[in-house]
């Protein structure tokens, strides 16, 4: 068969250029969610910390009740009282954002300040909005 002036031949494929399109919109989505993800899991990490925190916080309440003390009070190995095994809270806990815990040794806060703070808490905003009823 021959190919007259007004006949054009086909050929199945894609183009240099379409297969760039394609690639560039697919490399775009990715990294779209490759942000979306580390959004999520900093959030993820935060709500954790923050979960952590408040146990060591509400074991501490429950440790000072119990034995009859004030807020502010001294208390000899006070940490070793409250987070162990057995204790009012299990083992000492780890930040899920990879920051390290600091505690009140040997005395018990003040009504309003925490008792376990954590080291990302200016960085990654580690720190509960709002503790003063913990």
């Amino acid at each position: 068969m021959t190919l007259t002036y007004t006949q054009k031949a086909r050929k199945s494929g894609m183009t240099l250029i379409e297969l760039t399109v394609v690639i560039l919109v697919l490399l775009s989505l990715i990294s779209i969610l490759f942000v979306g993800a580390r959004a999520w899991k900093r959030g993820s990490d935060r709500a954790g910390c923050i979960m952590n925190i408040r146990n060591v916080q509400q074991g501490m309440r429950s440790f000072q009740n119990m034995n009859g003390h004030s807020a502010g009070d001294l208390v000899a190995n006070a940490r070793s009282e409250i987070i162990g095994p057995g204790k009012f809270v299990e083992s000492v806990p780890q930040c899920p954002g990879t920051g390290t815990y600091s505690f009140l040794d040997d005395s018990l806060p003040l009504s309003g300040a925490l008792y376990a703070t954590c080291s990302m808490a200016n960085t990654e905003k580690h720190v509960p909005s709002d503790y003063g009823d913990w």
